[in-house]
């Protein structure tokens, strides 16, 4: 299971099951959990966690120091969750000290070539597209969907169910369970596609359509759009973490 050319630290800590092809690269203080499979040429750096059942594609590095001056060399992690698939090429940078860890969840598909920068979150559920590129100390919660050759600026959120057009580049927050494309980025209605496939019912697809018809269609400021969601559209939630995203936005959200 473990090829004699790669390279192992003797102080890493491997689980059971695991797979390492051909010159792998496999740091100390690398901690890696059961079930996984290492492709050749992949390099486990300094300070990366791995879960269980992960597939790692060849030429991935995972826990490379970030790039940003203001490192200093402190102790941080890059941490991976379980049941992740990371394509070829892929970059996950370990934290610096403003968080003191990169986060990928579990069950995301990281396609070829895409660079996830020092202390982002990514959650669980997410598919990102082919060199989509994440900067510092972004969030991308659970079941988000972005596409290919995407640019995301440093300190931006995206909001859960979302579905980002290829090609994208934005600055500011994208709410949750919408389309967002064009350009300049903006919002494209709702994911109807997406919620369905996940399971969400026609009335609550309904509300969610309502409640951004009134943050984006009305002409209002957000404050009083998010008054009259409030008013008009039942409990749920959904409702409540729409609002709260767009209350809690330290970017705002996009047009």
């Amino acid at each position: 299971m473990i090829s004699p050319l790669a390279y192992i630290h003797p102080e890493a800590k491997i689980g059971e099951n695991v797979e390492i092809g051909p010159f792998v690269f496999i740091d100390k203080n690398v901690v890696i959990g059961d079930n996984n499979t290492i492709m050749p040429n992949a390099n486990i750096l300094y300070g990366s966690r791995i879960g269980n059942g992960n597939t790692i594609f060849p030429g991935a590095v995972i826990g490379a120091i970030p790039q940003d001056l203001k490192f200093r060399g402190e102790e941080t992690t890059a941490e991976i969750g379980d049941n992740n698939t990371i394509r070829e090429n892929v970059t996950i940078n370990r934290g610096t000290a403003a968080k003191g860890k990169t986060i990928v969840g579990s069950n995301n598909l990281l396609m070829e070539g895409v660079h996830v920068a020092h202390d982002a979150i990514i959650g669980s559920g997410c598919i990102i597209g082919n060199a989509t590129k994440m900067a510092g100390e972004i969030i991308i919660d659970d079941n988000a969907i972005i596409s290919g050759a995407v640019l995301m600026h440093q300190f931006c959120r995206v909001g859960g169910y979302v579905m980002v057009q290829g090609g994208s580049r934005f600055s500011k927050d994208i709410p949750p369970y919408i389309i967002a494309g064009r350009e300049p980025i903006a919002y494209a209605g709702i994911n109807i596609v997406g919620l369905r496939r996940r399971g969400f019912s026609n009335e609550l697809i309904e509300n969610i359509h309502n409640t951004y018809r009134i943050i984006y269609q009305n002409g209002m400021n957000v404050t009083d759009a998010l008054e009259q969601v409030r008013k008009e559209i039942p409990m749920s939630k959904e409702r409540e973490y729409i609002i709260s995203f767009i209350e809690n936005s330290q970017r705002g959200i996009i047009r």
